[in-house]
């Protein structure tokens, strides 16, 4: 397990770490289930405005002259749309690790500039592993995490998951972050002069039998 642990990650974090916070995770992607992972969608709007393009401009109508540039410009966008994920997705690898302290979840990542995003413990409500094809194929898995954020469309309500995407030991990790979260939580919800002697706070053991 600990060699998951990439200890070189560390100071990517320093700049949003609390005096405070002890960083007790840190990880990293791997690469190519990364890439494809996350850009299904841009694959296949890529596909369909290549497609498209090629069509537009060899058609010809009954008279003999070529398609509208509107018509050739509708597969235009989508190709874009695609590339842009693309990109995004690959020169922001390099920017990307993911964290968790004895108080948060962290993600890092960025195109042009860095981005942190950061979730306490007490607002997640649900914490979950996924593993799609590519990422079985290289052994690696997502983990998700749901501090209530949703999205609306139709009548219809989405959860919205911040991921860990295509890590090490994910089931392994899972449950280390679970147990955090656990643990910090109920330090949250019963302070130490509501707990038994056997169980003054977090970072002991649990008498999970009472």
């Amino acid at each position: 397990m600990s060699s998951t642990f990439d200890k070189n990650l560390l100071p990517e974090f320093d700049s949003v770490k609390d005096n405070d916070e002890e960083i007790l995770w840190t990880g990293k992607p791997k690469f190519i289930p990364y890439i494809f992972s996350g850009i299904a969608t841009g694959i296949f709007t890529i596909i369909f405005g290549v497609v498209w393009l090629l069509v537009s401009i060899n058609f010809k109508s009954d008279d003999g002259t070529s398609s509208s540039p509107f018509f050739w410009l509708f597969g235009l966008i989508p190709l874009l749309q695609g590339l842009y994920v693309f990109l995004n997705r690959l020169f922001s690898y390099s920017n990307t690790a993911y964290a968790y302290s004895n108080k948060r979840v962290m993600m890092r990542t960025g195109f042009i500039g860095t981005d942190f995003k950061t979730i306490n413990y007490d607002k997640i409500s649900d914490i979950e592993v996924t593993v799609n094809v590519i990422e079985r194929m290289y052994n690696v898995g997502s983990i998700r995490f749901f501090s209530g954020r949703t999205q609306t469309d139709e009548n219809n309500t989405t959860k919205l998951y911040d991921v860990w995407c295509a890590i090490e030991n994910p089931y392994e990790i899972f449950k280390m972050v679970k147990q955090t979260s656990v643990d910090i939580k109920t330090d949250f919800n019963y302070p130490n002069a509501l707990r038994p002697e056997t169980n003054p706070g977090y970072r002991t053991k649990y008498d999970r039998e009472n």
